[in-house]
């Protein structure tokens, strides 16, 4: 079961396209997979039998699909669950769409050894595209999503969720980038379309972009016959724009700007046809009619003569048969139910001639017809059916000849998408302050200044903080107050090493990134009532699936782990987990602890360090600087972030009280967890009766005399008095 689900993920790019054009999306299991496995993603499900998931089954339908003897030149033999999930879904959008699907032509296998893995934790924790509460702002894609269409839009979406891992193509999206941003620091004067070599300039590429229509969306309803006239105007329009777009690629020094320009020369036949075909502005639907321009088909112009004719033939008629009946109030008129006719009153009915038939009864008037009248309708009626015959016919025509163009018109959309991801990059890169990372071979990740996307886009002033992490430092502890930072500065590498994974530019100074292959995060607390699973049991999970695939080249965040259980078994748990990724998975980790303990660790593992986040006390307040020092923290600051949370001034005194208790125990005793205690001394000094009244005082619930009384026994006791 686990099987197939995970082969799901491995669909076709066409397909899942298609599948995502359908509403609502569903979950496609087997019959005889219980309801207990499947995984919680929130869909509904639709139960298929077990023979359609069937690698045999898949292999028949699509070979029959593509017209080949078999599916070898897919790479698609060593991936049987892939491909009996490949068909299982192209069988569900084929019965969906009903239609044959011409504009799926082939099938892709998307690897995990060529992406950087993201699981459904570290999708979830760094907000992607959607915050931990469901919603779609703030997240990484809304800051980075200045895309001017559809299409590119989800194209963004897809690079983010999606990071690679081979840097030679990384750095021609990264230098393609670099290429945009420099038409948007300069060149302000270039026009789009000048021809004489000079890049245009960002903004008005992006002018450009915006005039585009969802060429991919287009391209899938002419595949399947669904298109509207509509859809065949946005298309005659945005085609007629691509010329356009491509001089606007015009001397960028780019060799992916340059593929993707030579991807956008489309055969000019289609745009002209739709430009001859297609009124300027068409009807919603074909059954209305006034789609099809005028001039396109003589036959069709002929009917819509008939049509044009009538007012005038009606007016015409009216003016003779008053005349010749001498009735000055005769009407000659039209409507839906009874078609044509001729309206005289009641008054004047002495008068009506002899070759009028009776056709309705009003109130006040008499309705009648004529021959001449008569055949007029015949004729009139039934050139507006064979009209919407005829242009109904000629849409479909328009729609095969433009269907033949298909698969360019599928590289152009595609094309379209992918620069405008790209110039949506370099309009972030300038507008954010974003820098080109530098992918290397060496072992390592090294940021200055690093910057996290989404919170220096909501504050005024960001702190930016370095993170070096070398085969001398694989991991870093990192210790500091709460609300100092911690889970930002570890998110923020873990984003920058995201956003240079997907060909973007990145919030630092200086990224020097080495290979990575996965990133992981355990950050946060959540539980899983419907699972059974307690948020300690949820933490575990996720830090067990952790441990056993990170590898020397992953990414790990690890925030408080441990939090959910007793004090020593919780940092028991910590030091060994931490211990694991220090000496096993020889990941690059950052673990943010409170445990002060661990940071032993760096005592004992060379490639272990310390990091802080600092923050400065004055007058029982706080004040976080949010800046990364190396070293441990000297305390944790936890009565003062519950005071600034707002919990009563008692219960903090209280627990400053409990707290001096527990370190002068714990001072005494020495520390359990590390090392031999501490030898007590003989001649500890005693707290003083004064000191014992004093701590035995409530403050708050005392009266103004209770103080007052209060007050005279301090006294007394300090000077010995009774």
């Amino acid at each position: 079961s686990s099987g197939r689900f995970h082969a799901l993920e491995t669909a076709t790019a066409s397909l899942a396209s298609e599948l995502a054009r359908l509403a609502p999306a569903e979950l496609l299991v087997a019959d005889d997979v219980p309801a207990d496995a499947l995984p919680a993603t929130g869909l509904p499900v639709r139960r298929l039998p077990p023979w359609q998931f069937d690698a045999e089954s898949a292999t028949r339908a699509l070979t029959a699909h593509f017209g080949t003897r078999d599916l070898a030149a897919f790479g698609v033999d060593a991936v049987p669950l892939a491909l009996g999930a490949a068909g299982a879904l192209f069988g569900y959008v084929k019965s969906t769409a009903g239609d044959t699907l011409p504009h799926v032509t082939a099938l892709a296998v998307e690897s995990s050894d060529a992406l950087v893995v993201l699981d459904a934790a570290t999708r979830r924790n760094l907000e992607i595209d959607a915050t931990l509460r469901g919603e779609a702002a703030p997240t990484l894609l809304s800051v980075m999503d200045s895309t001017r269409g559809a299409a590119g839009s989800r194209l963004m979406r897809h690079w983010l969720h999606h990071p690679l891992r081979d840097h030679a193509t990384l750095r021609t999206r990264h230098h393609a980038v670099g290429a945009l941003r420099a038409a948007g620091d300069s060149h302000a004067g270039a026009r789009i379309g000048a021809g004489d070599g000079t890049p245009a300039t960002l903004d008005a590429l992006r002018t450009t972009l915006a005039d585009m229509a969802d060429l991919e969306r287009i391209a899938g309803r002419i595949a399947l016959r669904s298109a509207r006239p509509r859809d065949l105007a946005a298309l005659r329009d945005s085609l007629a724009a691509l010329p356009r777009l491509a001089a606007a690629l015009d001397g960028h020094d780019s060799p992916r700007l340059a593929a993707l320009r030579a991807a956008l020369a489309v055969d000019p036949a289609p745009a002209a046809l739709l430009a001859r075909a297609i009124q300027p502005t068409p009807a919603a639907m074909v059954r209305d009619g006034g789609v099809i321009a005028d001039g396109f088909d003589s036959e069709l112009d002929t009917l819509r003569g008939l049509q044009t004719n009538a007012a005038e033939f009606l007016l015409a008629l009216e003016t003779r048969e008053r005349a010749r009946t001498g009735i000055a109030t005769l009407k000659v008129a039209f409507n839906r139910v009874h078609g044509y006719y001729i309206e005289v009153t009641h008054a004047q009915a002495a008068r009506v001639p002899d070759d009028y038939r009776r056709r309705q009864t009003l109130t006040n008037a008499e309705r009648y017809i004529t021959p001449e009248l008569k055949a007029f309708e015949d004729k009139a009626l039934s050139a507006q059916d064979r009209a919407l015959a005829r242009e109904k016919w000629l849409y479909e025509q328009v729609l095969d000849a433009v269907a033949e163009h298909l698969a360019a018109l599928q590289s152009a959309a595609a094309a379209v998408a992918e620069i405008d991801v790209l110039a949506a990059f370099a309009e972030r890169a300038i507008a954010l302050d974003l820098v080109a990372p530098e992918l290397t071979d060496a072992e390592g990740l090294v940021i200055e200044g690093g910057r996290h996307p989404v919170v220096a886009a909501q504050v005024e002033h960001f702190v930016a903080n370095d993170t070096r992490l070398e085969p001398s430092r694989r991991l870093l502890l990192v210790t500091g107050p709460n609300m100092g930072g911690k889970s930002t500065y570890m998110r923020q590498t873990a984003l920058i090493v995201l956003l240079a994974h997907a060909g973007a530019w990145v919030p630092a100074r200086r990224a020097r990134l080495g290979p990575v292959d996965r990133i992981f995060t355990r950050i946060g607390s959540a539980d899983d009532l419907a699972g059974g699973r307690s948020t300690f049991m949820v933490e575990m999970t996720e830090a067990a699936h952790i441990l056993h695939h990170a590898t020397p080249r992953s990414v790990v965040l690890m925030d408080e782990i441990g939090r959910g259980t007793s004090t020593f078994d919780g940092l028991s748990l910590a030091w060994a987990i931490a211990r694991h990724l220090a000496e096993r998975s020889r990941a690059w980790c950052l673990f943010a602890t409170h445990y002060f303990e661990l940071t032993r660790l760096a005592a004992e593992h060379a490639d272990v360090a310390n990091v802080h986040l600092d923050a400065v006390e004055h007058h029982d307040r706080i004040v976080f600087l949010h800046a990364v020092e190396d070293g441990p923290a000297s305390q944790s600051y936890g009565l003062q972030v519950a005071q600034l949370a707002g919990v009563p001034a008692s219960v903090i005194r209280a627990a400053r009280r409990k707290l001096a208790e527990l370190e002068s125990a714990s001072s005494a005793q020495g520390d359990l967890f590390f090392g031999a205690p501490t030898p007590v001394a003989t001649d500890a000094p005693t707290a003083s009766a004064v000191e014992e009244a004093l701590a035995a005082l409530d403050p708050d619930a005392l009266s103004p005399r209770e103080a007052l009384d209060a007050l005279y026994r301090l006294k007394a006791l300090g000077t010995g008095g009774a």
